[in-house]
């Protein structure tokens, strides 16, 4: 480890600087007043876009292609932020840290995944355990060779929630990719063989950040398409109104209960 805190590798991805302090940070806007402890992020655009008919905005998550608002939502007493994460990992942790510099410390993600293993029927509820950290996000974060995984406030909050409901769900690991056109069969094969049940593009970053960063972080999925066999079946996995509004309302009482 050099004096500055970095940890120097010939393969740049495999550096990693325990500084908190980059030369740019997530900061919380000085015109925002109060805002929530607890916050859900979504992947499912559709859902967020329907607040803006009953909230205005309390603060944007800028991106180049245009700014993702956050809203402030109550659900079981509790207000909470709500906002839209862009796919793809670099993306989306700008979204979490957002939350986080704005005050949020107790956040729920949510979305789609495709499945790995057979068996899983579209819209199945799904709760990462762990993640294998196939993207590069993380490890500018997370030291590599570290596991990630959610924080145990989460599960339980995320399991107290699905048990109440009564809605069967299972739990296991996650597999994170930046290649979603890389998901060869030897690929996916290995990583079923590792105990991956589903592949999405964003978790084991999330949870870095959410470590990094000191707060509590866990993340529901539902089953979409799938790649467990030779041929892709995408299954139709986007078209299912009724599987995401309810991962939504679960991501907010669960985050409600934290």
């Amino acid at each position: 480890m050099t004096g500055d805190g970095l940890i120097p590798n010939d393969i740049p991805l495999l550096e990693f600087d325990a500084d908190e302090h980059a030369l740019i940070n997530p900061r919380r806007p000085r015109s925002l007043a109060a805002f929530p402890d607890r916050a859900v992020i979504t992947w499912f655009g559709e859902l967020v876009a329907e607040q803006a008919l009953h909230h205005e905005p309390v603060h944007h998550v800028g991106y180049e292609h245009g700014d993702h608002p956050i809203y402030v939502v109550e659900r079981a007493g509790s207000q909470m932020a709500l906002v839209l994460a862009p796919v793809g990992a670099p993306a989306a942790v700008g979204a979490l840290e957002a939350l986080i510099a704005c005050g949020a410390t107790k956040i729920i993600g949510c979305g789609g995944a495709g499945i790995v293993r057979s068996g899983f029927d579209v819209g199945h509820v799904i709760v990462p355990t762990g993640a294998v950290r196939d993207e590069g996000t993380s490890y500018h974060y997370v030291p590599a060779g570290v596991a990630v995984g959610p924080h145990p406030l989460a599960l339980e909050a995320i399991g107290a929630v699905l048990g109440e409901a009564g809605i069967p769900f299972d739990h296991g690991t996650t597999w994170t990719t930046d290649g979603y056109y890389r998901e060869t069969p030897a690929r996916v094969a290995r990583r079923a063989a590792q105990g991956c049940i589903t592949v999405e593009m964003e978790a084991s970053a999330m949870f870095a950040v959410a470590a990094f960063r000191h707060a509590v972080y866990g993340q529901l999925l539902y089953a979409g398409d799938d790649v467990s066999a030779e041929e892709w079946d995408h299954r139709d996995w986007q078209t299912q109104p009724s599987a995401r509004v309810r991962l939504l309302e679960l991501a907010l009482a669960a985050a409600a209960r934290l």
